[in-house]
């Protein structure tokens, strides 16, 4: 495949604010070494209150598409709510807008992300019984791709148990069951005999090297307790997570690559291969540290 004019490069950007610590853009550079694509992405920093503004301009300028971090999924979910995918639909949030036909497009490739680097990881997730922790945006992006993946009994828990049941009752409602159980309860609720075969830790309280207030006695033979938070060192919850009997652990680094390669594909509609990006952005997370 031959690579595109430097004068007819093609740009994305990821947006948010802050962005200046994103990888996106190494991420995707990456990717489009891999499959001889020429392409200009960059960081976008939106004010606060100029999300849909700073979207615009770009789209207009000749932009293709943006991958959406915080704290704008639920704005990019408004702006693209006309055209949207049923994974955007189902999460409630958007982190990937493609301008397309002269409409903006928006999906949610998060959950795809988690479930990829689940698989990746070795977890069977047809017939799983599956914990996940919190009940926010990170929650709600991921729910429909597990259960797509085969997971036989989802609980969501999480501090507020009013949120983790309006999440599993909004999942109820979509239609789109899969065959899955889903309930819902406090963090107080979390355990069931025999243990779970997978912890999902959707909360963002490693950022603060803090660990859920969970119950003992979480984990089945062989579990793995993984967390969407990503770093150089294990994180508080996967230490709280070996130290209650969690086989396995790994942070969110394999997500962030996962959900990145779907939306490339979404874009160019090439598949790039994940492994060799994550490898790479593993050995600078060891090496910054």
């Amino acid at each position: 495949m031959s690579l595109t004019p430097a004068d007819a490069l093609l740009r994305y950007a990821v947006i948010g604010n802050p962005i200046a610590h994103s990888r996106s853009p190494q991420i995707h550079a990456m990717f489009a070494e891999q499959t001889h694509i020429a392409l200009d992405y960059e960081r976008l920093a939106a004010p606060l209150d100029g999300f849909r503004d700073t979207v615009k301009t770009f789209f207009l300028q000749g932009g293709r598409g943006l991958n959406v971090t915080v704290p704008f999924k639920q704005e990019a979910y408004a702006l693209a709510q006309d055209h949207l995918s049923t994974r955007a639909r189902v999460a409630g949030a958007v982190n990937t807008l493609t301008w397309r036909d002269g409409v903006v497009h928006g999906c949610n490739t998060d959950g795809v992300g988690l479930v990829d680097d689940l698989k990746r990881l070795g977890a069977a997730l047809q017939g799983a019984r599956l914990l996940l922790v919190g009940a926010g945006g990170a929650a709600r992006g991921v729910l429909q791709p597990l259960a797509e993946a085969g997971c036989a009994d989802i609980r969501i828990v999480n501090r507020s148990p009013a949120r983790a049941a309006e999440l599993a009752a909004t999942w109820q409602a979509s239609g789109l069951h899969s065959g899955t159980r889903v309930s819902a309860g406090g963090l107080p609720d979390a355990a069931r005999p025999g243990g779970w075969d997978v912890v999902v830790n959707a909360t963002a309280s490693s950022l603060r090297d803090e660990a859920p207030a969970m119950p003992p006695g979480l984990y089945a033979t062989d579990a793995l307790a993984y967390d969407m938070v990503y770093g150089a060192r294990p994180t508080a919850f996967m230490h709280q997570a070996t130290a209650d009997g969690a086989a396995r652990t790994a942070d969110g680094l394999g997500m962030l690559v996962g959900q990145a390669a779907e939306s490339f594909y979404i874009w160019h509609g090439l598949r790039p291969d994940p492994s060799a990006v994550l490898t790479t952005l593993r050995a600078e997370l060891l090496a910054e540290d």
